[in-house]
């Protein structure tokens, strides 16, 4: 199915089909209501990859959607504070829009981190279907709710990469190193497994931490490393692929419940077809990311098959061990590993 010049996959969700059916009613001029201009500033910690150009067409389209009713604002590179206060902001109803990897509010709802076990996915494609199964929106858009959050929109940003001062090479090489890591305790445990001690970090520290030789190494993805010019402070990096990370769109509760009926419609479903639109662009971004950090200097490495493999292993059980204690992210995990096997 073809619409708007935009092709449809075969195995869109049900929610992403009524969203985009929303989306086509709302092609007719939109009525006055109550006259007034809503301002949506869209918060983000990046620049350059997947979560920015999610947020600039999030911003485009519900600025056309809404003939101009709502005035979208985006400010990446962390421009409106650390992840933390961009969260606080959404909550509150002083920031309208975050677009962030979800585990960076697990202290909001500890099941914001469930997409940051490792073994999940071993590819974008992969992660594309499990962020678009209905089971694992209705999970991970419903988190929040009685916090201040309204969940609008989840994709597949990239597989993880660690960016080092020294190359790692072999798993060997992850021991006794410093290794920032995202705000989940699945991604502590996997690096402690690795031998390696991990560093809780927001995205604004990492960069002057790895020029101090606070950290040897940091996990991100290699569209950030190329963009925000990391070279600098260290060239080698690491695909290892594991953990995926994701982006979930929270729009401030507040906010939108302000917002009348027909806004609020618009809110939503521009959010639910972005999440599928940014697909195909954030693997092209994340192409056009290994090409430029060879070309600034940089060297991506690959583990050999027998480390890869060796690495899969001691991290396969990370998610059940971590989450068996507690009952709620276990059952979130469970809901994740089922749209796994679906989706595959």
């Amino acid at each position: 199915m073809v619409t708007a010049n935009r092709t449809i996959p075969a195995r869109a969700s049900a929610s992403f089909v009524r969203a985009l059916l929303l989306l086509l009613a709302m092609t007719l001029p939109a009525p006055a209501g109550d006259g007034k201009t809503y301002v949506m500033k869209i918060a983000l910690a990046t620049l350059d990859e997947a979560l920015h150009q999610y947020a600039k067409n999030y911003a485009a389209a519900v600025e056309r959607q809404s003939g101009g009713r709502i005035k979208a604002e985006v400010y990446p590179a962390s421009r409106l504070g650390s992840i933390q206060r961009q969260a606080e902001g959404v909550q509150f109803g002083a920031i309208e829009c975050q677009v962030v990897p979800p585990e960076f509010l697990v202290g909001i709802d500890e099941r914001f981190e469930v997409l940051a076990a490792p073994g999940i996915v071993n590819s974008m494609p992969e992660g594309q279907r499990v962020a678009a199964d209905p089971r694992v929106m209705e999970l991970m858009l419903g988190l929040g709710a009685d916090k201040g959050l309204h969940g609008a929109g989840l994709f597949m940003v990239t597989p993880s990469s660690v960016i080092a001062r020294a190359p790692i090479r072999r798993l060997d090489d992850f021991r006794g190193k410093k290794i920032r890591i995202f705000a989940s305790q699945f991604q502590a445990v996997a690096m402690q497994r690795l031998g390696a001690i991990a560093k809780p970090m927001t995205l604004a520290e990492v960069l002057p931490a790895l020029q101090d030789n606070a950290l040897d190494a940091a996990v991100s993805s290699i569209a950030v490393f190329s963009a925000m010019n990391y070279q600098g402070a260290a060239k080698y990096v690491t695909e290892t692929g594991q953990p995926a990370i994701f982006g979930i769109v929270e729009v401030s509760k507040k906010w939108y419940d302000a917002l009348p009926a027909d806004l609020r419609g618009i809110v939503d479903a521009a959010a639910a077809l972005e999440a599928m639109t940014i697909n195909p662009q954030a693997i092209k971004i994340n192409e056009r990311a290994r090409v430029a950090w060879t070309e600034a200097g940089g060297e991506l490495i690959g583990l050999p098959d027998e480390d890869r493999s060796a690495m899969l292993k001691v991290l396969a059980s990370v998610g059940e061990d971590v989450s068996r204690t507690r009952p709620a992210l276990n059952a979130a995990y469970r809901t994740v590993m089922e749209a796994v096997q679906r989706t595959r």
